[in-house]
Order: C-alpha cells, then sequence, then structure tokens
C-alpha cells in the first residue's frame, strides 16, 4: 500500500498515549522532554567542567542555554538516517544552532551519559507524578471506608459465604495494600541513583585525561553534574551504562502496585455481579451493544485488563537486567525505550481510572441486607446453642437439633430455590422456646461483624492519615474525569 497524506487516524497510536494516560505523563516520557534533558546535560557538563577549569566560555555556555529547547526535530531526523546513532545526530543538531559551543557539546562523554541519565530524569519526575495520585485513590478509599465503617455484609472465603464483615472494613484490605505500593514507590524514588559522569566503561578514564590526572576534579565533575540534575545520590560504580538491576527495582514497585489495583477492581467486579457494589455509571453509558439492560463494570475491567501488561514488565525488566554482558550490551536499548516509558504510563492509567471508580462507589445495602438475611440463621446458629446453653439446654442435644433443622431449611433453598426458613423453623420448634423472644436480638448482623468498624477507626487514624500528610496538598484535586 502506498504511503498517502498523514494525520492523527492515519498511522498507529498506543492506547496508552491516545486514550488512557495523563497529559503529564505522557509528556514526561515524550521526544521533546528527552531530547530537551539531553541539551540540559550537556549544558549541566560543559558548565561544571568550566568551573573545574577547561577552557570553556561564557558565550559558549550562554549559547548552549539559549537553545536548550529549540530543537530542530526534522534536522535531528535527517542527521539520524545519515549517522545511524541518535546521540550522535542530536550533537550534531544541537551544535548547528549553537556554532560556537559545538566544539566542547559532549566533551569527555559518552552516549549513556545522556542516554541513561535522561532515563533516570523521566523514572524520578514519573515517581513524583505517581505518588500523589496514588495518595488520592488511598484518601477517596479512607473517606468510602470511614463511611461505610459499621455497615454489615457478607465475608467470603473460597468465594462461599464466611462470617460477616463490614464493607467499610473490607475498603480497609485494600488501603492496606496501597499503602505497601505507597512506601514501595517512595522507597524507589528515595533509592534512585543518577549515572553521573562515568565514561565509557565507567572509569572515567576520558575526565581524568581531560583534567590532567586529578582525580579530585573527577569526582567533583561528577558531584557537581548530579546535583545540577537534582539528585542527592550517585553510583560509585557502573559500567557504561548504570545497573539494569535499577530499573527493575522500579517497575517491580509498579508492578506490585498493578497486582494491588488487579485485586481491588476484582473484589469490585465480583460484588457487581452480587449487586452489592457498583462502579460508577453514566446516565447516557451504555454496558452492551446487543443487552440494553446490562451495567458492566467496564472500568474496573480496564484496570484488571492495564495491570495485566503492567504486571508482565517486571519481568520484562529483570529478564533485560540479567541479560546485559560485561559492561553492557546494547540489546536493552529497544526494550527500554518500551517498558520503561509504557510501565510509568500503565501505572498512570491505573492511577487515573481507580481514583474514578474511588469516588464513585455505590453501595447497595437493601441486597446486602436480603444476603446476610439468607445466610445469616446458618451462621447465628452457635450463637443459638451457647444462649440456649446458658438457660440450661443440653449442648449435645441442642446441637442435633439446629442440625436437622439447618439442613431441612438447606434443601429448600438448594433444591427448592426457596427462601431461607430456618428462623421460621426455630420459631416453630418448641424445643427453642426459651429463645423464641430473643430470636430478633440474635440475630442482630452487627453482633456478629466483631470488631470490623473499630478497626476500620483504628487503622485510618494511626496508619493511613500519617502516610497521607506528606501529600495534603495533592488531596483536593478535582474529581478525576474519564473521556472514554
Amino acid at each position: 500500500m502506498a504511503s498517502g497524506p498523514e494525520d492523527t487516524f492515519t498511522l498507529w497510536r498506543s492506547p496508552l498515549s491516545s486514550r488512557y494516560a495523563s497529559w503529564e505523563m505522557r509528556h514526561n516520557f515524550s521526544e521533546r522532554k528527552k531530547f530537551g534533558t539531553w541539551r540540559r546535560l550537556w549544558f549541566y557538563l560543559a558548565k561544571a567542567e568550566k568551573e573545574l577549569g577547561l577552557d570553556i566560555t561564557e558565550e559558549q555556555l550562554k549559547e548552549m542555554e539559549d537553545n536548550l529547547d529549540n530543537i530542530d526535530f526534522t534536522k535531528a531526523e535527517e542527521e539520524e538516517k545519515k549517522r545511524r546513532h541518535d546521540v550522535m545526530a542530536h550533537v550534531h543538531t544541537f551544535a548547528t544552532c549553537c556554532p560556537l559551543a559545538g566544539p566542547i557539546i559532549h566533551l569527555g562523554a559518552t552516549s549513556c551519559y545522556v542516554g541513561d541519565n535522561t532515563d533516570l530524569i523521566a523514572m524520578r519526575d514519573g515517581l513524583d507524578i505517581l505518588l500523589p495520585k496514588l495518595a488520592c485513590c488511598i484518601d477517596r478509599l479512607s473517606k468510602f471506608a470511614r463511611s461505610h465503617r459499621d455497615q454489615p455484609t457478607l465475608g467470603f472465603t473460597h468465594f462461599q459465604p464466611a462470617q460477616l464483615t463490614t464493607v467499610g472494613k473490607r475498603a480497609c484490605m485494600w488501603i492496606n495494600d496501597l499503602l505497601v505500593d505507597l512506601r514501595n514507590l517512595e522507597h524507589a524514588k528515595s533509592e534512585l541513583r543518577f549515572r553521573g559522569v562515568k565514561g565509557t566503561t565507567g572509569t572515567q578514564a576520558s575526565f581524568l585525561v581531560l583534567f590532567n590526572g586529578d582525580h579530585s576534579k573527577v569526582k567533583e565533575l561528577d558531584k557537581k553534574v548530579t546535583k545540577m540534575a537534582g539528585f542527592d545520590k550517585v553510583f560509585t560504580i557502573t559500567g557504561q551504562t548504570y545497573s539494569r538491576k535499577q530499573d527493575y527495582n522500579v517497575l517491580c514497585a509498579l508492578g506490585g502496585l498493578g497486582a494491588s489495583i488487579h485485586k481491588i477492581c476484582t473484589d469490585i467486579r465480583l460484588l457487581a455481579n452480587q449487586k452489592e457494589l457498583e462502579e460508577p455509571f453514566e446516565k447516557d453509558q451504555i454496558g452492551s451493544s446487543a443487552m440494553p439492560y446490562k451495567r458492566n463494570p467496564m472500568r474496573s475491567e480496564r484496570c484488571c485488563s492495564l495491570s495485566r501488561y503492567l504486571m508482565s514488565l517486571v519481568s520484562n525488566t529483570q529478564q533485560t537486567f540479567a541479560v546485559q554482558w560485561l559492561e553492557r550490551s546494547l540489546d536493552d536499548s529497544a526494550n527500554r525505550r518500551l517498558s520503561l516509558s509504557e510501565g510509568f504510563l500503565t501505572a498512570d492509567s491505573l492511577l487515573l481510572t481507580l481514583q474514578n471508580i474511588s469516588e464513585g462507589l455505590v453501595v447497595y445495602p437493601k441486597v446486602i441486607e436480603r444476603h446476610i438475611s439468607q445466610e445469616l440463621p446458618f451462621m447465628a446458629t452457635e450463637t443459638i446453642i451457647m444462649e440456649m446453653v446458658k438457660l440450661g439446654a443440653n449442648r449435645q442435644e441442642c446441637h442435633e437439633n439446629i442440625r436437622v433443622l439447618s439442613h431441612k431449611a438447606g434443601a429448600v433453598v438448594k433444591q427448592d430455590g426457596g427462601e431461607n426458613d430456618l428462623v421460621e423453623r426455630i420459631k416453630k420448634s418448641s424445643y427453642f422456646a426459651p429463645i423464641h423472644e430473643r430470636l430478633s436480638e440474635l440475630l442482630n448482623p452487627a453482633l456478629f461483624t466483631g470488631r470490623a468498624a473499630e478497626q476500620v477507626d483504628e487503622f485510618l487514624s494511626e496508619e493511613v492519615q500519617p502516610a497521607l500528610l506528606h501529600y495534603k496538598e495533592h488531596l483536593d484535586v478535582h474529581t478525576a474525569e474519564l473521556t472514554i
């Protein structure tokens, strides 16, 4: 097929960019920011080299600084087509608009000076974008948990009805996982190290030549550039590249977040099937093209879909780290162009969607109460036995009587499709006459939720609120709106 006029819809675009991720995260991994960062790194290097005595003039620095964002992308593409080297293509493109500075651009450096350090800056800035968004999700779910702290609901183990919990307590289980992710992302950011100024195999040999064997100046150069780039820590030891173990560590934190969101949204999908809980559903939203009544949990399904992709990138970066040869091999390059940016874009997309979900969760108490009424009589049998024994009954006789009645009620539910009539059977049994008047009291769902409500209060005040203090100014952002 012959190529024709190009527009937005002619060529493939990543759905992460066209559908899901925020503007700020898309910009963070854009070519404009990437190559603008390359130029800033060349400027930092030249400035530090001048400060340490190399023959670089103020005019050269001024020329570089004035053209940091004056990037001729067409020229750069032409240069790369000719030279088959992206870094040298941009060196020549930068030199074209900086003729005075051209001779000292990239002085002593290797390609990874701009490539690796730019990736590290993008990851640092990406974490700065993600952390407040994660804090927002935790904040919204915390408000939901507090408002439903004592709403009894069926607990499920093996996806079979179990003892009661509360809607708020279940939400706190979700929040607890997200708090782990918050700490992991914070740790990943605090441990992020700059590659710095290391040369072709990490020995800094080229810079030692430039500074006539002065080790102290080479070390100072590394520190100065690291500080200019906004990092506190720099690798002491690298090959040509920094260890790809650092990429893996960051993606582990992102993948962990993906796993947490997958679990949360799977729970929401299961509860939506039970009609107990529902994600936001717009007035004009269509659930199915064929079944007009459908109210599908598409936001939660999207989160599960994107989460699986994000989790898969963890093993990808692990393999990339594992197969790096000696001081470096280039088989990491094309892979990292995809995995690092898409990891962050996917995490960003997930947090946008999760915030939207958590701000609009709908609980249906009447449905929950009906489900409880179907199961609670069975769950209350132990309590009934204990109360009967306290009134003088024989424990074994009581157990046998209630066992027989329970099995009959169970048959009505499972074989006849009827309602659980165990309570009515107990009311009709003269054996249980001593507790007939107390049955309603004994079957109060609130008696079966243990300390769930108190656990919600304690968890939110003792663990969640302190963790969110650092992000307080970010929590009053507008509601997360989704365009699709």
